[in-house]
């Protein structure tokens, strides 16, 4: 492979951006991949030299650009702030985002995004604009037709051979973009392609582990090594535990398992624990739900709840801590082959001898610090079976097809859209005015190939309702605007209410099942306007036992089981004492923005000022309370603390 040069080792981040510069003339157009592997320093550095210098033009290409979370209210802040500082420690934030943020990027930088964390942007005209709509697969091909000619992320290194490099948490782009890149190299174009050498950054093997030398640059600059960007757990509200608890009962065993991010994901993965450890205690939750009762067709058909035997294959977009507690409790534990004679023999119930084989494909990783430093203690053998890869491997059936229909038995594909039509359409990208939310990512290419495979189902989890302002409004719809989904690919739903399989249903069929899994609150409206429709009979009435979805019939169920819906199933950053404020800050912001004033002030009237309370109080700097408003403070956190003391 020719190059401009031949790869140099640098100590200096400085002296990277002064050789970028140069060769680029100032015109740099830098492709980063998303979350965890940016360089943060390095880009940090360039950002600020472009601030500095408007005859330096820099284009940034990227996704999921992270940052410190910020508080709200003052009682958030004090909350939150001695957290973030724990967490995040010295975690060099990008001053991009800083910028981006207020509206102050100099006018010769540009931010183009590809993903955005959800709901962050919605605001934000820059982002807006500059938003670039593909799916995952085709983000290599997109970002090299905007003449990307700086690619540059976050390496491990091998300590013991320094022509050695793993592209670790972000092998997926940055492998499909080599070669188009070299290509362009070839035909004369200033290409620089870094890696950023970072000592926390777990060594990921596959197709992640490369030569030193595919890098113009290798930067190892020790006054650059910061803590890395983790994304703490957050808690499992009870309609995310429900909706995780019927999804676990799609999964087959033996089968293959696609998990998105967030909460949901969590909670489908501590009902798979919980189905494969303590398989009794399940099955009771699941009758006590009603789910073996109303949706016993749809479990037998297209799941189970047995525990896994067999185990299964992980092939996702995203690996997660939520898909590495599958592994180390021995679920994800079924081995595929890269030869397809091996996998055929393996598939015959003769499995090729010894430890070969892979359990576990991704393409990134991104997650709490307890998923990175379990990746980075990961023994040999284990290490070998997870394989990080390249984006058209995992998202994509094309390519080597015959051997993933051989490796991908009995997919379930299990995403996250935050609406969808009673006829089947997704929404999870973007809002009807066409603001954009997050991203279409991989959602729409595991959808379609769900699809193509023979035995494999796209799982969309959806929240019914949600509430803002003191009101509640249906996630289901009659219709929408835009749809990230369309409805000729309908697969199966799962609500906190239920299961509904849309696959080869007619349009009658698909809205009376959709009707089944809507909160019942609103289910005699879209009712109403499927019939004006006419797309379901006048006559037609939604079936009684699909009549009482409610809130409070889960939360009934919550409290005859409440060991069954842990608020942090997968471990927490939090101490004991902050996890009860996260439930009680969490009481207090719902009922302000319900305006349930009469509530609050029953609460706090008869709220005890426990001396339980007193460390969580201290915490607050509440223990002690100075003037008129920290009073008020101390009293409605005793108030909310009282309110939510059995969440924890």
């Amino acid at each position: 492979m020719e190059k401009e040069q031949e790869a140099g080792r640098l100590e200096s981040t400085e002296q990277a951006v002064e050789q970028i510069i140069k060769r680029t003339g100032g015109s740099i157009r830098l492709g980063m991949p998303l979350g965890l592997g940016k360089p943060n320093h390095l880009v940090n550095v360039l950002y600020r030299r472009a601030r500095e210098d408007a005859s330096i033009t820099l284009d940034i290409y990227t996704a999921l650009s992270l940052g410190r979370p910020s508080a709200g209210s003052d009682l958030e802040k004090r909350f939150l702030e001695p957290f973030a500082d724990r967490v995040f420690g010295d975690h060099e934030e990008l001053d991009y985002l800083a910028d981006l943020r207020r509206g102050n990027l100099p006018d010769n930088v540009r931010v183009f995004e590809f993903f955005f964390r959800p709901g962050a942007m919605l605001g934000n005209a820059h982002a807006q604009r500059h938003y670039i709509s593909s799916n995952y697969t085709h983000v290599p091909r997109d970002l090299n037709a905007r003449g990307v000619n700086v690619a540059a992320q976050m390496v491990a290194a091998d300590p013991h051979d320094p022509s050695r490099l793993s592209l670790s948490s972000n092998p997926e782009v940055t492998l499909e973009m080599l070669p188009l890149l070299e290509e362009r190299r070839r035909r004369g174009e200033t290409i620089i392609g870094v890696a950023c050498v970072h000592p926390d950054m777990p060594w990921m093997a596959g197709e992640a582990e490369v030569d030193a030398d595919i890098f113009d640059l290798v930067v190892d600059d020790h006054a650059s090594h910061r803590r890395l960007f983790s994304t703490p757990n957050l808690p499992v509200e009870l309609q995310d535990h429900m909706i995780g608890l019927h999804a676990s009962a799609l999964v087959r065993d033996g089968g293959t398992l696609q998990i998105g991010i967030g909460a949901l994901g969590d909670a489908l993965v501590h009902h798979l624990l919980l189905r494969h450890r303590d398989n009794d205690r399940y099955r009771q939750l699941l009758d006590a739900s009603g789910c073996l009762g109303n949706f016993a067709g749809h479990v037998e058909a297209l799941g189970g709840t047995g525990t896994f035997s067999r185990g299964i294959y992980g092939c996702s977009e995203m690996f997660t801590w939520g898909l590495m507690c599958l592994i180390d409790a021995g679920i994800i534990a079924r081995r595929v082959y890269d030869d397809e004679a091996l996998q055929e023999q393996a598939n015959a119930g003769n499995p090729p001898e010894g430890e070969g084989g892979v359990f576990m494909h991704g393409g990134f990783l991104l997650g709490p610090e307890a998923f990175y430093q379990r990746l980075r203690e990961l023994e040999p053998a284990l290490r070998n079976a997870i394989r990080m890869g390249r984006i058209g491997f995992v998202n994509h059936l094309y390519g080597r097809e015959r051997l993933k229909r051989l490796q991908r038995l009995d997919a379930r594909f299990v995403n996250t859209v935050f609406s969808a039509t009673l006829l089947g359409a997704a929404v999870s990208d973007q809002l009807e005015d066409g603001r954009v939310v997050s991203g279409v990512g991989g959602q729409y290419n595991f959808v379609s190939q769900a699809h193509e495979l023979e035995g494999a189902r796209s799982i969309l989890l959806l929240r019914s309702f949600r509430e803002k302002g003191g009101r509640a409004s249906s996630n289901l719809l009659w219709s929408y605007g835009h749809t990230t989904i369309p409805r000729h690919l309908r697969d199966v739903y799962v609500t906190e209410y239920g299961i509904a399989d849309l696959r080869a249903r007619s349009d009658a069929e698909a809205v009376a099942a959709m009707l089944n899994i809507a909160d019942s609150r609103f289910q005699p409206e879209l009712l109403r306007q499927a019939q004006e429709a006419g797309k379901i009979a006048r006559d037609y009435s939604i079936p009684e036992p699909f009549r009482h979805n409610s809130p409070e019939r889960l939360e009934a169920l919550r409290r005859k089981m409440p060991e069954a819906f842990p608020a942090f199933p997968l471990g927490s950053d939090f101490t004991a004492g902050e996890e009860r404020l996260v439930h009680a800050l969490g009481w207090l912001r719902n009922a302000m923005e319900r305006r349930q004033y009469v509530t609050l002030l029953r609460a706090v009237l008869t709220a005890g000022d426990a001396e339980a309370q007193t460390p969580v109080l201290e915490r607050m700097e509440l223990a002690q309370p100075q003037g008129l408003r920290e009073r008020l403070y101390r009293r409605l956190l005793s108030a909310a603390l009282d309110e939510t003391a059995g969440y924890c």
